[in-house]
């Protein structure tokens, strides 16, 4: 497994491991599921697609929902019949649920979110809640625990029964994190941003939101395609968007790296230069 903040080498690292070894690469992330958006998703390229077999990208519509049970049950048929996957890890809620079974503490609170359901009456949370999952079992009236069990539901997918004990999964894993001092993520994530602008991003985001998209949807509410739809409405200047798009990348690297630093697990390396020798040294002494 492939872990570490965005904009890290994650991508180049797994697919450089997977041609070496000729393996088949499993990726663990939230925006990669949704079709026709690639840019602010950092999907593998296309020559990087020639080279190696990813899996769980392209799994759903924009329009649609995608939940981490959905993707566990898809890396989990991935993970059955595929020897020895490279997992690179991007949304860490959907690796955790994968290898260490999923809990109802594994979804963190979704701040936007609960600003529009308190908009809500106590029915309306409560017809919301039951239709994500008609075996719910909580006190209707409770609008704190509504809320709480709409933001899961949306998340983990239905019954939230299902989420009360955790339960691991039984595939052994070697966790592997990447790091760079914070200054050169900074940068990294800089340039990627001037440079998914350049490819185009306004472009698709544009063309998703023409095609019936929400920008309220759970596509268009990922780092990037957040940042380009509030421009394509008006939101935001063009001349302000690099340093909106890198500041909010900047807030969602920390808080991977805070979320992954609680795990005494992962084997760290420095991300610069090459990891991937002083990697592939680890995993022979340790097999």
């Amino acid at each position: 497994m492939i872990l570490g903040p965005t904009a890290v080498g994650k991508s180049r690292v797994a697919c450089a491991l997977a041609q070496r070894d000729d393996r088949d690469v499993i990726v663990a992330d939230s925006r990669q599921v949704y079709r026709r958006l690639e840019i602010a998703t950092n999907k593998p390229l296309p020559e990087e697609r020639a080279r190696v077999r990813y899996h769980c990208i392209d799994l759903a519509e924009p329009e649609d929902r995608f939940n981490v049970h959905q993707w566990v049950a898809a890396a989990g048929e991935v993970l059955g019949r595929v020897p020895n996957p490279i997992v690179e890890g991007g949304t860490n809620l959907y690796v955790d649920a994968l290898f260490d079974g999923l809990s109802l503490a594994g979804v963190a609170p979704r701040p936007e979110r609960r600003v529009e359901l308190e908009r809500l009456t106590t029915e309306q949370l409560a017809a919301a809640a039951t239709s994500l999952d008609p075996t719910l079992r909580i006190d209707l009236r409770n609008r704190v625990r509504l809320v709480r069990a709409i933001e899961v539901l949306e998340v983990a997918g239905p019954p939230l029964s299902r989420l009360q004990t955790r339960s691991a999964t039984p595939w052994p894993v070697t966790r592997i994190g990447l790091l760079m001092p914070i200054e050169a993520l900074e940068a990294r994530i800089r340039a990627r941003c001037l440079a998914q602008l350049a490819r185009g991003l306004i472009e698709e985001t544009r063309a998703a939101l023409d095609a019936g998209v929400s920008p309220s949807s759970q596509a268009l509410t990922g780092t990037g395609y957040r940042e380009a739809v509030a421009f394509i409405q008006g939101e935001v200047a063009w001349q302000d968007l690099p340093d909106l798009m890198t500041r909010n990348n900047r807030r969602l690297a920390k808080r991977q790296l805070t979320w992954l630093r609680r795990d005494d697990r992962i084997r760290w390396f420095a991300a610069e230069p090459d990891p991937v020798p002083a990697i592939l040294n680890y995993l022979e002494r340790t097999a």
